[in-house]
């Protein structure tokens, strides 16, 4: 076997590549800074308790290794937001807004999807400490700003409230393993499999659940929703949110679209989800919701909402065509050129240095070189 070779789903990324998400990051994480978004940087490893106490998935996403200090279990985390709201819970312990940023890398046992990474390179914001709608738009509206800071034209947001869901199924007593093909069911808009899982709820909530397959489209769908669903009280409020949020958006360059059956993250997510999706993706772009109780396994529940994006995906999805072209330099140690050189770096300008004294543009990457004119002032030259 070939010792460079790297793990399936597993990658380098080139200097172009790596130069453009970098760009990103930087651009992203600005953006957030002036919305009053801290930046944190969580661990890579920590006790597995801690990263996985929010959900069965997640523990099968995480790779574990043993701690040689302690013996203990540890995982290399799969997901950045667990981590940030143990931050929030006991380290910056504040009972108001708090608001939290970061960017890093992951690691997963299995890839999202066929064409995705294994280490995937997480960016995101959360909200902590507000239970209304304005925490909710406010992040929609820090989205919408993300993806035009990208140059993502048209992105469609797709929504769902978990609270349809959860209520329809409140009485069943399904056990896990029923729950979690029910989940797989709705995802696909298996409308057959739907039908066959739920054959133990009662009538009125069945008919409810099989019709969430097919409740999906614009806005249009919240009232077709209103005349086919239960008038339960947790159904009707989380129709009411729906419609709140539409009136809300409707100005912004996005287009809005429901699907009722999209019960990603149930286990730990509730109220709003949404998933982001732009022309020609064969999976969501950015993915969030809100997830009041994810602080509970850190003894601190608080309201929380937010959103995460794979800066790697995009990277690939959305190639910039752009390519950093440096100036090309001489090799020496006359001041003057020392000075001229360190005069453009400052400006921002990439400069190489020519080791081998041939001066060849090309091979360097270079669109332009630094020579002397016929006064010996070092000027810059399109090549």
């Amino acid at each position: 076997m070939n010792q460079w070779t790297l793990p399936d789903y597993i990658e380098d990324m080139l200097p172009d590549e790596a130069v453009y998400l970098e760009s990103l990051r930087r651009s992203i994480l600005d953006l957030y800074q002036t919305h009053s978004y801290l930046y944190v940087i969580p661990p890579m490893l920590e006790y597995i308790e801690s990263l996985n106490g929010n959900g069965q998935d997640m523990d099968l996403d995480t790779f574990k290794v043993v701690d040689q200090l302690t013996g203990r279990l540890m995982g290399v985390r799969a997901d950045i937001t667990p981590q940030v709201a143990r931050i929030d819970a006991h380290l910056i312990q504040n009972d108001e807004v708090t608001r939290l940023s970061y960017a890093g890398s992951v690691l997963r046992t299995k890839p999202a999807s066929f064409l995705q990474s294994r280490e995937p390179f997480q960016i995101g914001a959360e909200l902590y400490g507000f239970k209304g709608i304005e925490a909710d738009l406010e992040i929609q509206t820090l989205l919408i700003k993300t993806l035009s800071t990208i140059g993502i034209q048209n992105p469609v947001f797709d929504f769902n409230h978990l609270d349809i869901f959860t209520s329809l199924i409140a009485s069943s007593n399904m056990a896990r393993d029923h729950l979690d093909l029910l989940y797989q069911a709705m995802q696909k808009k298996d409308k057959s499999e739907v039908i066959s899982l739920t054959k133990s709820i009662d009538k009125k909530n069945r008919d409810a659940l099989i019709a969430l397959v097919s409740l999906y489209g614009d806005v249009n769908i919240l009232k077709e929703a209103e005349k086919v669903l239960p008038q339960d009280k947790a159904i009707k409020s989380a129709l009411q949110f729906l419609n709140q949020l539409d009136q809300a958006l409707k100005h912004n360059q996005i287009k809005v679209s429901y699907d009722l059956s999209d019960i990603r993250g149930y286990q730990y997510h509730n109220g709003l989800v949404f998933s982001v999706y732009a022309d020609q993706c064969y999976s969501p772009i950015a993915l969030g919701g809100r997830y009041d109780n994810i602080g509970a396994s850190f003894g601190r529940n608080r309201p929380a909402t937010g959103f995460t994006m794979d800066l790697k995906n995009i990277v690939t999805l959305f190639p910039s065509g752009k390519k950093a072209k440096a100036i090309l330099a001489p090799q020496g140690i006359d001041s003057e050129l020392q000075n001229a050189i360190e005069s453009l770096r400052q400006q921002g300008e990439i400069v190489a240095i020519d080791l081998f004294g041939h001066m060849n543009a090309i091979q360097n990457n270079c669109d332009r070189i630094l020579i002397q004119d016929a006064s010996k002032a070092w000027k810059v030259k399109t090549v």
